[in-house]
C-alpha cells in the first residue's frame, strides 16, 4: 500500500527491503543551519579543513567541518526516540552502541556491528559537510566559568581555576549536506525524512547548545550517488563571491544561501552521467508539504513507523536472523 500521492511511489521504492544493492537512490538535499553556539570538534578543537574556495575560485582557504557521525548519529537517535514512544522498541531490548535488536528500522537502515554477532551496513550515506564561509567568519572564542554556589568564582579568599577558553561555532553558518538513502522503500524514505526534519542538536553538550535547523531544499531520486558536499559548497561559494555576499561582516543572508544552493546543484547535476529525477524549487513543495503533514499528525506517523518497523523484521528475519537448532535439525535430515 503506497503512502505518498504527490510522487509515484511504485517507480521510485522498493516494495521490500533488498538484500543485495540494486542501484536506486533518493538523496536529501539539506543546508544545515546554526542557531546557536555548537562544537563539532576533536580533541577539544573545532574541526577544519584546508581547502579550495570554489569550483572557479581556487585561492585556499579553511573551512569548518561537520564529520559524518555529527550528522548521523544525531538523526538516527531521533529515529529511535520514536521509536521507543509509539511501542515499536524498548530501551533493554535494543540499546544503542551497547546491544542491538538487530530487528527494528534503525538497526536495519543505519546499520550496526556487534562482533561476531553479526552486522549490517548503513543504507544511509553521509559525508563530511564544509562551511561555505571561511573558518575566521564563522567561529568565536568563549571564556567559560564554573563558580560556587553563591555566584562568584572566588571561596574563602581562594579564587577557584576552572576558568578555560573554547572555540564555539557562529549562529547563521551554513553547511550543504546531501543524506544518501541507499535502495529505499517508501516507508523508509519517510523514515529518514523525518529524522532529518525533526533533529535539532548536533554536536558536543547538545543538551545545552549545538542547536542547527535542517532546511531540505529538494531531493533527487537516482540510479548512482551524485555531487560530493564539498563540490557543492564551492559552487556556491562562487555564486555568493560573484554577487557580493562576502564584503560584509554580516551572517550570510538565508534567501540568497539556498537560492544559490537550488541554482548551483541544479548546475551541477547537468555534467552528471547517471539517470536522475530532480525535485527542486516548486516541484519539490509538493513533496515537502505532503511530508510535513503526514508526520505531523500521530496516526499517519504512526502507520509510517509500523510499517518500516514491519519491513525490517521481516530483512531480519530472512537475512540475519540465524537458524534455530531445531531448523539447522531439519536441514540435516532433509540432506
Amino acid at each position: 500500500m503506497t503512502i505518498l500521492k504527490s510522487i509515484d511511489s511504485t517507480k521510485l521504492f522498493h516494495s521490500e527491503i533488498p538484500y543485495k544493492p540494486m542501484g536506486k537512490y533518493v538523496h536529501f538535499l539539506t543546508m544545515r543551519i546554526t542557531e546557536s553556539y555548537p562544537l563539532f570538534q576533536t580533541d577539544s578543537e573545532l574541526n577544519k579543513a584546508r581547502v579550495s574556495a570554489g569550483i572557479v575560485d581556487k585561492t585556499p582557504i579553511s573551512r569548518l567541518a561537520m564529520f559524518k557521525r555529527k550528522q548521523s548519529t544525531p538523526e538516527r537517535l531521533v529515529g529511535r526516540e520514536l521509536l521507543r514512544n509509539y511501542g515499536l522498541m524498548t530501551a533493554k531490548e535494543c540499546e544503542y552502541n551497547v546491544s542491538f535488536a538487530m530487528n527494528n528500522p534503525d538497526c536495519i537502515i543505519y546499520g550496526f556491528a556487534i562482533g561476531d554477532s553479526g552486522s549490517e551496513k548503513s543504507k544511509v550515506v553521509v559525508d563530511t559537510a564544509f562551511s561555505i564561509n571561511s573558518f575566521d567568519a564563522t567561529h568565536e572564542t568563549f571564556t567559560l566559568n564554573a563558580p560556587f554556589e553563591h555566584g562568584t568564582m572566588s571561596e574563602k579568599g581562594s579564587v577557584t581555576s576552572r576558568i578555560n577558553q573554547q572555540d564555539h561555532i557562529k549562529p547563521q553558518v551554513f553547511f550543504p549536506s546531501i543524506v544518501t538513502l541507499k535502495d529505499p522503500t517508501e516507508a523508509n524514505f519517510l523514515y529518514v525524512f523525518n529524522n532529518i526534519l525533526r533533529t535539532r542538536h548536533y554536536g558536543a553538550q547538545t543538551t545545552r547548545t549545538g542547536r542547527v535547523r535542517n532546511e531540505l531544499i529538494g531531493v533527487i531520486f537516482a540510479d548512482g550517488e551524485i555531487v560530493s558536499n564539498l563540490r557543492w559548497t564551492q559552487a556556491i561559494y562562487d555564486v555568493m563571491k560573484e554577487s557580493h555576499n562576502f564584503d560584509s561582516t554580516d551572517p550570510l543572508n538565508e534567501e540568497s544561501v539556498l537560492t544559490a544552493a537550488t541554482s548551483t546543484i541544479e548546475a551541477l547535476m547537468t555534467k552528471e552521467f547517471i539517470v536522475h529525477t530532480d525535485l527542486l524549487g516548486a516541484k519539490f513543495t509538493p513533496l515537502l508539504d505532503e511530508v510535513k503533514t503526514l508526520l505531523g499528525n500521530e496516526d499517519s506517523l504512526k502507520q509510517v513507523l509500523q510499517q518500516a518497523d514491519q519491513e525490517a523484521k521481516v530483512y531480519f528475519k530472512a537475512h540475519i536472523e540465524k537458524p534455530k537448532k531445531a531448523d539447522k535439525d531439519k536441514e540435516k535430515a532433509a540432506k
